[in-house]
């Protein structure tokens, strides 16, 4: 269940990364919420994956 809301929230943070690109907001913004969407992500497979 964890795993699937992480999946959610980068989701939303991948979206909010793709629009702070198109309104030309600073490369220091865009790539913080790009490491959140990843970290995201990689929690997501981390809590799903057996073990």
């Amino acid at each position: 269940m964890i795993g699937i809301l992480l999946f959610i929230v980068a989701g939303f943070l991948v979206g909010g990364t793709v629009q702070l690109v198109k309104s030309g907001a600073t490369r220091f913004s865009v790539g913080v919420v790009g490491v959140l969407a990843a970290l995201a992500v990689a929690g997501g497979v981390a809590w799903i994956l057996p073990g």
